[in-house]
């Protein structure tokens, strides 16, 4: 017996055998009734509490599980499983203040229990506490070397972090304890993200084999074809999610997004209706502007406008680009004025004559196996697949601190500005997407804009030699691009001629566009995105619109280990 447990009377071996033969066979109200007329008998009967408990915990009866776990930790609180058990109800009921509390009780009484130091850690996980989260997940598998479970979560955490290779080390060591599906699912995100995508496809393809309806497999590997451009086998994907799951979002919104690509904007209104995902409003509303429905756009954007902050770059483009087209004000803050947000600066160690980081940068683009992503505004041309600056090499963590440097310049350069784009400016430094771009003779890429960023910039590694009087081979920034609507030619354009070594910053909401060189040397550059990392941040648990899945600890594990705890309270008896 515990220390502590109070000497009344107890039920005999038959009642608690009989009471677990009915919960053991699934016959969770029978023993909820049993346990009851038990306790009117043994009101400290700590076992028939626990027992109560899980069984009231089977019918989803969870306030009234969190009753008998109380009743038994005031009789005895120094039962490490009772407040295991009363933890994973409080989750259940979505009180995880109190759930992280029982967890960390009942890890300071029994250290050792590694699913609780799971359960734990997927709740701090949640709250992106990902340095504690990941603190409990090594001691889980610490304690528990054959817990995949804890394993793929510790990935999951890893890869939010930005450290991909360990993440993918730790999805493998899960798949090697346990060939299973999410497993698989959540390595392919990873290695898509390293740019490893024929790995990342069949990595997909293994987890339908041992999940076959897995429509969010399904989803995420048509996104990895459509980087590939291969959007036969993309949409083919897509189809079959939806067909899985009708209604599945990520899917209707990347069937719109085909769609959008292909020019048939009213076939991709309704996706992007059932989709409500990511900016499904600003696209319908671009979808709206690129088909001439003026009158249905300007209502929409009424109603969008109306909404909250103006913390939407694609939004402030297409606010702009009616407002300046038909004559009438602008009404969105974003930032009305993106031509005057253009940085442009040197960074010294790339600039300099003989630059190690230089070398060292031209040397990984050139040997790294990374994959390419196919890009559809791109001529004579590549792009890199996956996030660079989520990668290991010195090189790239190198070049992204300076980044952060010249981010934190440029904040300081426009604070006095009165818009959005600077009252919200990101307080950390998250690079969402990041990519090299290399072009051969005759390469450009058309105009655009990075709807899902927030500041975007270039660094230049790369440059062709320039035609005496010409623009060959700069950056071109419009308020006008991407063959919208025109009724006449009044919006500015602006060429930048940027140097080897230099960094071009601007609002993410601004046209640009390379244009087209003709001499013979490479031109290369380094693109990326960053956006605010909490507030404003549409797909915080998403990588480049593909999502890592967490095992759903509470869930999956609350009935196992429940009997395993009701069963370990027997010695009590």
């Amino acid at each position: 017996m515990k220390q502590g447990v109070q000497t009344t009377r107890q039920p005999g071996q038959s009642d608690i055998h009989a009471l677990f033969n009915l919960y053991n066979t699934g016959q969770l109200y029978q023993a909820e009734v049993k346990a009851r007329d038990l306790l009117k008998q043994y009101p400290s009967a700590l076992v028939v509490y626990n027992v109560l408990g899980v069984s009231l915990e089977g019918q989803k009866k969870f306030e009234d599980a969190v009753q008998a776990y109380r009743k038994a930790l005031a009789i005895n609180p120094s039962i490490s499983e009772m407040h295991f058990n009363l933890g994973a109800v409080l989750s259940q009921l979505g009180r995880d203040d109190e759930a992280i509390t029982s967890y960390q009780r009942a890890i300071a009484i029994s250290p050792g229990l590694a699913v609780a130091h799971f359960n734990l850690a997927t709740l701090l996980q949640t709250r992106l506490l990902l340095d504690e989260a990941i603190q409990h997940y090594r001691q889980a598998v610490g304690i528990e070397p054959g817990f995949y479970e804890a394993y793929g979560s510790l990935g999951t955490a890893l890869q939010q972090q930005g450290h991909l290779d360990d993440a993918i080390a730790c999805y493998r060591q899960a798949l090697a304890i346990s060939d299973h599906a999410l497993g698989h699912f959540n390595l392919a995100t990873a290695l898509r993200d390293h740019g490893g995508l024929e790995q990342a496809i069949a990595h997909y393809r293994q987890a339908i084999v041992l999940q076959p309806r897995y429509a969010d497999a399904y989803n995420n590997m048509g996104e990895v074809f459509r980087d590939q451009g291969d959007m036969q086998q993309a949409v083919t994907c897509y189809q079959q999610a939806l067909l899985i799951t009708p209604g599945h979002q990520a899917a209707a919104f990347n069937m719109a997004q085909f769609l959008y690509d292909a020019h048939r904007f009213e076939e991709a209104i309704p996706y992007f209706e059932q989709s409500r995902q990511e900016d499904w409003q600003e696209r319908i509303l671009y979808c709206l502007y690129k088909s001439g429905q003026y009158p249905q756009f300007q209502q929409r954007l009424q109603v969008l406008v109306a909404q909250g902050e103006h913390v939407s770059p694609f939004l402030a483009t297409l606010s702009a680009h009616y407002a300046t087209n038909f004559n009438v004000a602008d009404p969105y803050r974003f930032c009305k004025t993106p031509m005057e947000f253009v940085f442009h600066r040197s960074i010294a160690p790339l600039a300099e004559h003989n630059s190690a980081l230089l070398t060292a940068l031209l040397h990984d683009i050139n040997l790294t196996e990374i994959a390419e992503r196919k890009q559809g505004r791109l001529y004579h041309g590549m792009q890199s697949a996956g996030n660079l600056f989520k990668r290991q090499e010195q090189s790239f963590k190198t070049l992204s601190a300076l980044i952060r440097q010249q981010v934190q310049e440029y904040q300081q350069h426009f604070a006095d500005k009165d818009c959005d784009l600077m009252r919200h400016f990101p307080q950390e430094v998250e690079f969402t997407s990041s990519w090299y771009v290399r072009m051969r003779q005759g390469g450009h890429l058309t105009s655009h804009i990075h709807e899902i960023g927030w500041l975007s910039g270039c660094v230049y590694l790369a440059l062709p030699k320039q035609a005496v009087g010409s623009n060959d081979g700069s950056i071109e920034f419009s308020t006008h691009g991407d063959e919208y609507p025109k009724m006449h030619d009044h919006f500015p354009a602006r060429a930048i001629a940027p140097a080897v070594g230099d960094i071009v910053l601007f609002p993410s909401s601004l046209f640009h566009r390379t244009i087209p060189f003709h001499s013979d040397e490479e031109r290369i550059c380094i693109a990326f995105d960053i956006k605010p990392a909490v507030k404003f941040a549409k797909d915080m648990l998403s990588f480049n619109s593909m999502k890592i899945m967490l095992l759903g600890c509470v869930n999956v594990l609350v009935t196992e280990f429940a009997e395993v705890a009701a069963w370990s309270l027997r010695g009590m008896v």
